[in-house]
Order: structure tokens, then sequence, then C-alpha cells
């Protein structure tokens, strides 16, 4: 190293050295990492050589300490963890462990929020309390989908990758154990609100009025094959992923046990692969794609744009009119519907009709226990009948109470009038 001047070994292992490289005098020390064939570099702040020596020596000590106590000797930025954890990521998604979509995931939250909130800390440095603060600080400088407020999911999923990054700079010995983040902070999960049965026949009444109204050959185009789309999924049960992904050579026909037919699709999204089955009555909905679409070969995708490209929204602005003409874009909640809102309906549909949870979720492609999460609400109105036993005799007894209560305010009422009439008191009569 010819920039190395003054060097001097203060013991094996540790020298001290200045620099030709910069513009002062100050010293460094060189240390070596016992039982590693690596060197840390330390700036000495000081020109005297003795004092030099005296530092020198004492982060020699510091540097031993860290290594018997498992404590990280090399400092390094969340940024620098963080892309070693996408590469990591991107050769599982190469190997088949993930899907592609996960590893883009990953990718876009570091590059994004991530490290725009912890880039440039030191790993080390990133304490629970940092962790605890981020859906704050997530919510102050951001905003989610058409500049509404971060969602609460979109903020544990990128707080699940923030975990996972410290997780993997733990097991790479970059921080030590304790630096693992415990537990997640409570959010509330906000369920899409799906559609009722009254509302779900508002919208296919009305969508059929609203296709007729369009006034330009593309605006029948889109609203028809919107208007199909709609049924579709709320008739399947699809993720919106799963039907950008659906191609023509998924749909087959079969017949169940009592030999009606039915429909069976292989759908694919979020890295798995499914089959699920719905009435022939969506066979007729895909037939009206079928006619509207340029795109009809095996391979080619079922829901597509006007010119057979893919639809990669799914017709967003389209259902959106929709929505809004028939007075359903807004859920009781006050969140506004997005197609998701179908496949929740689907769900909300069938376990009314009395579809067991575990065939349902199977047919979902998700878990019961997700499904008991998101539709608890359904049970308690399907067994409504069980849940108000008795309670016309309650209901009794509280008529009973409240005519009596009226009898009582009635009769007080009637010596408030009586009382008012009498302005002044009664003269008492001359003996």
């Amino acid at each position: 190293m010819s920039f190395i001047l003054d060097k001097e070994q203060v013991k094996p292992g540790l020298i001290i050295f200045r620099r030709g490289d910069v513009g002062h005098n100050s010293y460094y020390c060189r240390i070596r990492i016992q039982n590693e064939d690596r060197y840390k570099t330390i700036s000495l702040r000081t020109a005297d050589r003795q004092t030099a020596r005296d530092r020198a020596m004492d982060e020699d000590a510091d540097i031993r300490f860290r290594a018997k106590h498992d404590v990280p000797v090399f400092n390094r930025p969340f940024s620098q963890v963080a892309e070693e954890y996408v590469q990591a990521q991107q050769r599982r998604a190469n190997a088949g462990e993930v899907s592609q979509a996960r590893a883009r995931n990953v990718k876009s939250k570091v590059e994004g929020p991530l490290n725009a909130y912890v880039g440039t800390t030191q790993v080390h440095l990133i304490t629970q309390d940092r962790w605890a603060e981020y859906p704050l600080w997530r919510r102050e400088n951001g905003t989610g989908r058409r500049n509404s407020i971060i969602s609460d999911s979109t903020i544990r999923i990128e707080m699940s990758i923030f975990a996972a990054i410290m997780n993997y700079a733990i097991g790479k010995r970059y921080v030590p154990a304790h630096h693992r983040f415990e537990g997640m902070p409570k959010l509330k999960s906000n369920r899409r609100d799906e559609f009722t049965l009254e509302e779900y026949r508002k919208l296919h009444t009305k969508g059929r009025k609203w296709m007729k109204e369009a006034t330009t050959p593309q605006g029948v185009w889109y609203r028809q094959i919107c208007y199909n789309f709609i049924l579709i999924m709320c008739n399947t049960g699809m993720r919106p992923p799963e039907a950008k992904n659906l191609r023509w050579r998924d749909i087959t026909t079969a017949k169940d046990k009592d030999g009606r037919e039915i429909l069976v699709i292989y759908v694919r999204g979020k890295g798995k692969e499914r089959k699920l089955i719905a009435p022939t009555s969506v066979n007729t909905y895909l037939d009206r794609v079928r006619e509207l679409s340029k795109a009809t070969k095996p391979d080619d995708p079922v829901f597509t744009i006007i010119n057979g490209k893919p639809a990669k929204w799914l017709y967003r602005d389209t259902v959106e009119e929709l929505l809004k003409y028939t007075e359903l874009r807004d859920g009781p909640s006050g969140i506004p519907r997005t197609t998701y809102c179908f496949r929740h309906t689907y769900a909300t549909l069938r376990l009314s009709a009395g579809v067991d949870v575990y065939i349902l979720a199977q047919q979902m492609g998700t878990s019961v226990k997700m499904i008991e999460q998101h539709y608890g609400h359904v049970n308690t109105i399907k067994h409504a009948d069980r849940v108000l036993m008795g309670i016309g005799g309650w209901d009794a007894m509280h008529t009973e109470m409240n005519a009596e209560i009226d009898a009582l305010e009635a009769k007080a009422k009637a010596v408030q009038s009586v009382k008012a009439k009498q302005t002044d008191k009664p003269r008492r009569p001359k003996r």
C-alpha cells in the first residue's frame, strides 16, 4: 500500500500508520480480526505517536471483546444488508422456492419505504423502538392507492419484510440475536366490504341498463366485458391476480357425482396453483367474453383490453364507473370497493347458503382460519334464529315495562297541567 506512511507494529496483528492520500497527519490503526483473514481500519484522530499507540491498544481490546461476545465488528447500513436480502430472495425465486412476484415485491418495498425510513442507519443501531414507530412514520410520509391513507395491510406486509431483513442480519452475524424484533404492532384489519345479496341484484340489474347507455363502440365493448367480468368473479371467488393469469386452456368441464355438468377452472396466483369449480352459468359469461375478445387461442388470456392484449388493471376504471352508477362505490364501512370485493361477495354468499367452511377454504385457496377471521360476521347473520331464540318473551317483557312507564309519565304530565292552570293560590274563605 503506497499511501501508508510511518508504519509501526504496536503488537502482532496491530499496526499504526499515517496515510499519504489525505490532507492531515492523524494516525490510523489496522487490526487483524481473530480467526478471520480480515482487517479493520480505524481513524485514531491524533497526530501524536504515543497517543496513537494508546488509542490503538484500546481499539484492539474493543475488537477482541466484540469477537468474544458475538458483537458485530463491522458496521453496515440497513440498505446494504437489505440489498443482500433482496438478492437472496431473487436466487430463491430463480430456484422456484418462492414466486418471482414475491421477489419483486420485496425489492420494491426495500427500495421504497424501508430504505427511506432506515436505509442510511447502521443496522446494529436499529432498535425495537424504531421498529414500533414505523406505522406512524409510514402514514405521515406516504399515501396509499389513489392518494388515500396507507392501509394497515400494506404496513403489515412492509413490516414483515423489515423483520425478515433483521433476521437475515442475525443469521449472518451482522447483529446479535437480541436485535430480533418481537411481536407486531397492533393494526386493525380493514375488511373489504362485500356486496349483500340485495346489492348484488342491484349491480346485476342496473348493470344491464348501464351497458345499453354506452354511446361509443369502445364504450359498448368495455361495458359489456366489465359486466361479464364482474359476474364471473362473483360466481367463482377468483383472486384478481388469478383472473389476470387465466388462459382459455385453463377452463374445462366435468360432471359431479350426480351427473350434473360443472365448470372446472385451473387458476394460478400468489405462487400457488389450484382447481376451482363453478356452475355452468359461468360458462355463459365466459362465452360472452370470448365473443367480444380478439384473443381466443388456448394460450391467450381470457381477460384482455379491446386490442387483445392482457388486461393489466382488470377494467379498474370501468368497474369504478359502474359502481358509481349503481351507487355502490363505498361500502358500509366507508371504504371504496375494489375488484377484490367480488371475491368477498362470493365467500359471503356461499357461507350464507350453508357451504362448509373447510370446503370453501379449499375452493378459494385459503385457510379455514382466514375464512373465519374475515367472514365470521356471516355466521351471526346466518344463525340469527338461534341468536334471537326466546327474544319474543324478552320483547314482551320490555313492552309491559314500557307501558307502565308511559302510564306513570302520562299521570305526571296531567298533574303538572292542572298545577299550571292554578296561577294563584286559592283564597281562604272568610269566617
